[in-house]
């Protein structure tokens, strides 16, 4: 049996020199809000006050059955086998039996209660009242079940599909925590609710936490500390935290302590879910292995419960984002960090979801498109509680035990179907999903494609800028079940975090889109990036079917440009619209290295224009010539209809090089000029914007000038390649 022993007071030998002797620490004074943490005075408290008697906290009360295992049962728990699992609970049914019974009737009383509400017309009146119920039975079952808070009531119907497909059995608190900040999903009395589980819930003995913490790093406190708070400043749902000053160094830290018993209360709901999964699998014909969905998610949470492996992530997070302006990680003590017991450095903050800071949010933003689609390393567990706003306007990450990792093909795939999906090709958005493993290789693409049109369509048809996540989730929840989707475990984590960001924004920007915040990057590195992957994608995207698609250039670029992380960015000014600033930014861009690829493309175009401009300047001279001839016979142009489309997309480039770029994606629908004349005259009359451009390549970088002093032969080169090969084939044609 586990039996957790009492303490001694520190251990302070009254008859040592204060010279040789450790003084005994002083404690914090409690500290009355779980996130904000003021700075407070200091006072001496007795060991004795600091260690007295405690309530039992509820989940002990309720469920700690569950903790009463054997030493070697709760060492094999260290790790997720579910063959162990299953192997000490099949020497306990009585236990299984017990917990069954425990979810059933609480469970049952409640929704019998909510039925009878309905019957008697009271939901209303009764609304709050449940809210708060739920989540007090949510507490009472443990961990697992704080996170289920926010998808099983009625009035959620749509979220609790998309959890249920998604496969997102996190612990149940956690799942709670994630969607209690969608106020757009979730009724606002049961988000007033469920928000509490973000750091409010009910903490264990201060006993118990200080006797783990002697146990685990093997010293008394006061060895270890100088300080420490009497009692916990946050509870969470595996664990609670400290606020400390070590001994040595004087840093203020946070410790955080894992709550006792939870592997245990755990493994054996895991189970429970497992059983149920497969049950639900057979009797809906799943495409989606349940059972799996959920051994997946339970290993990445017995991971988070390892504290050891959570510094790790935090580590390497922090060496990886810890530098992105205005983002703070917080650093991890590694000494003072075991399997039970973790200490970081104290992060003083506000909830980002309770400050309204739009610029924090946007930077959340580009934090997570480099943590999915840079590095592929992410949180996956950004509920609010876990977002702070530091008080010198930083955005600072907590809680780094579920981490994901994004595999370099998942993430090419991601951003390749953002971009179909942005411009509405659906046929390769069908082949997306099979890339991202959301499909079988044989399901039937003409279909999905079908499928997926309308469901997105409508989206779409609005803007990038103003596409709705959520709604995106909710109308494709349907599909997904129609054509009876995979669902990667990767996937209801990526999604998670997206739908996170999407809902702290929405609490103070109702018409926030994070698609559209994310999509700018997404452009920025499809431009960009040497990946020969993004690269082959890139060339598919601008040529259609052999016609280069200017549309989408100049979409692409616009978009790119908005990639910008700076308070200033996030206020429009009148230069916004400056042709200067626009034509300052694509020569900044397509003069770089990372613009190698679109520069090419470019001059690629520019060349076929050119050659197609002198075609109708040779065809004009050769009309007027002929006209004044004193007979004159049929005249036959030079142009084909390749050479006419050239020179469209000549004056499109032109326009694009003088400022002229358009913000929107246009149709392909291009007017036939008035002839090939007018159309040269057009050519040459954007000299008139040449001005612009003289004056933003002054303020380029000399990298830049040396780049653009080597354009004008590379250029030619590629101008009279087309015309030598456009001769040669008319010789011999």
């Amino acid at each position: 049996m586990i039996v957790h022993r009492t303490p001694p007071p520190f251990r302070i030998s009254p008859s040592a020199s204060p010279s040789h002797s450790t003084p005994k620490p002083f404690l914090f004074p409690p500290i009355p809000s779980p996130i904000t943490f003021p700075g407070l005075p200091l006072r001496c408290v007795s060991t004795a006050a600091a260690r007295s008697d405690v309530a039992v906290d509820t989940f002990t009360e309720k469920s700690g059955y569950l903790f009463e295992l054997t030493s070697s049962e709760a060492g094999s728990l260290r790790e997720y086998d579910v063959s162990k699992i299953s192997s000490i609970y099949r020497r306990r049914p009585l236990t299984l039996l017990r917990r069954l019974f425990q979810i059933g009737s609480t469970f049952g009383l409640w929704i019998g209660l909510r039925y009878l509400d309905g019957l008697m017309d009271r939901s209303d009146q009764m609304f709050e009242v449940r809210a708060e119920e739920l989540r007090k039975i949510l507490v009472e079952l443990g961990p697992k079940y704080t996170l289920l808070s926010c998808n099983l009531h009625g009035e959620n119907v749509k979220i609790f599909k998309l959890w249920f497909i998604s496969g997102m059995f996190e612990a149940y608190v956690k799942v709670a925590q994630a969607v209690s900040s969608r106020p757009d999903l979730i009724p606002p009395s049961y988000l007033e609710e469920l928000s509490l589980l973000q750091d409010r819930i009910a903490p264990f003995s201060t006993d118990i936490a200080f006797n783990t913490i002697e146990q685990e790093l093997k010293s008394p406190l006061d060895e270890l500390f100088t300080e420490i708070s009497p009692e916990p400043v946050a509870a969470a749902s595996l664990g609670q935290v400290y606020q400390a000053r070590l001994r040595r160094g004087g840093k203020v830290v946070a410790v955080k302590v894992q709550r006792p018993g939870v592997q245990a209360a755990i493994s054996l709901d895991i189970l429970i879910l497992r059983f149920f999964a497969g049950l639900f699998r057979r009797f809906r014909n799943l495409n989606t292995d349940l059972q799996a969905v959920i051994d997946e998610w339970a290993s990445s949470l017995f991971r988070e419960m390892d504290y050891e492996n959570e510094a790790q992530n935090g580590a390497k997070f922090r060496q990886l984002y810890g530098g992105i302006q205005d983002v703070k990680v917080p650093e991890m003590y590694m000494e003072y960090t075991t399997q039970r017991v973790l200490t970081m450095e104290w992060i003083k903050g506000q909830k980002l979801s309770e400050v309204q800071d739009l610029y924090l949010v946007e930077v959340g933003v580009y934090c997570s498109f480099n943590q999915l689609l840079e590095y592929g390393f992410y949180h996956a567990d950004p509920h609010p509680g876990n977002l702070l706003r530091t008080y010198d306007g930083k955005l600072a990450y907590l809680d780094f035990g579920m981490m994901g990792e994004f595999k370099q093909e998942l993430r090419d795939g991601f951003i390749e179907a953002c971009l179909h999906l942005v411009n509405r090709d659906y046929v390769s958005l069908a082949k997306d999903f099979i890339t991202l493993g959301l499909l079988p290789p044989t399901a039937d693409k003409e279909a999905v494609t079908k499928a997926l049109t309308s469901v997105f369509q409508n989206a779409v048809a609005k803007g990038v800028r103003n596409i709705s996540f959520g709604d995106l989730l909710g109308d494709l929840g349907v599909t997904m079940y129609k054509f009876k989707f995979r669902i990667p475990s990767y996937f209801s984590l990526v999604i998670r975090s997206l739908a996170v960001l999407e809902g702290i924004a929405i609490s103070s920007n109702p018409k926030y889109k994070v698609l559209g915040s994310t999509y700018p990057w997404i452009a920025k590195k499809v431009l960009s990036d040497s990946s020969p992957k993004l690269r082959s994608s890139l060339q598919e995207l601008l040529y259609e079917d052999g016609t280069f698609r200017i549309d989408r250039l100049e979409s692409l670029l616009t978009e790119s440009f908005r990639a910008k992380t700076e308070k200033a960015a996030l206020v429009k000014t009148e230069d916004d619209r400056n042709y200067k600033v626009v034509i300052k930014q694509v020569l900044s861009f397509t003069l770089t290295e990372k613009g190698t690829f679109v520069r090419d493309i470019i001059l690629e175009e520019f060349a076929k224009g050119l050659d197609a401009l002198g075609l109708v300047t040779v065809d004009s001279i050769s009309s007027v010539a002929a006209s004044n001839l004193p007979f004159q016979g049929p005249h036959s142009s030079f142009l084909t209809d390749e050479d006419r489309k050239n020179l469209r997309i000549l004056r499109r480039l032109s326009s694009l090089m003088s400022g002229s770029i358009s913000s929107e994606i246009p149709s392909m629908g291009y007017r036939r000029p008035q002839s090939e004349g007018s159309v040269a005259l057009d050519q040459l009359s954007s000299v008139q914007k040449i001005a612009p451009l003289v004056s933003a390549i002054s303020e380029l970088p000399p990298e830049a000038h040396q780049q653009l002093v080597r354009l004008p032969g590379d250029l030619a080169g590629r101008l009279c390649s087309r015309v030598v090969a456009r001769t040669i084939r008319r010789i011999f044609s």
